[in-house]
């Protein structure tokens, strides 16, 4: 008896808890990347890189290493004059969400990236890495 009131008492709990999502996960991913381009555009290194996920963060251990390859291998991104969000796309209800932008940067012809943002289990989204393109005009996703 104590064992199937226990096993509906945590029935009924599950029932009512929700897994951790994001209401607008489009809003919340662009939220995350405006925020990190403009942490770099000043050069921020500790906030550009606490929007970074867990495996980006393994293999970049601390925040310098990690600016040191932003500036090496996303010129376009690095202190980048403009940008502006281009087509979006959600993966699994918004688990994942690929957000093109179009950027301008200092002394380099626009490009575009493409970010992968992933919802973590605390109900925010950081970045698991950018592809960056050639291609200025939004080709979609």
């Amino acid at each position: 008896m104590a064992f199937r009131l226990a096993f509906a008492l945590v029935a009924l709990v599950l029932a009512f808890v929700r897994p951790a999502s994001a209401e607008d996960p489009v809003a919340e991913a662009q939220k995350i990347i405006a925020d990190q381009i403009e942490a770099l555009k000043t050069d921020d290194a500790r906030t550009a890189y606490s929007f970074a996920s867990p495996g980006i963060r393994s293999m970049f251990p601390d925040e310098r290493v990690f600016l040191t390859m932003v500036r090496e291998k996303y010129e376009p991104l690095y202190h980048a004059v403009n940008y502006a969000f281009g087509r979006s796309k959600l993966v699994g209800g918004g688990e994942v969400v690929f957000q093109e932008v179009i950027l301008t940067g200092r002394g380099t012809k626009d490009s575009t990236a493409i970010y992968d943002m992933r919802l973590q289990d605390d109900g925010t989204y950081k970045v698991n890495g950018v592809r960056m393109l050639a291609k200025t005009t939004s080709q979609g996703i």
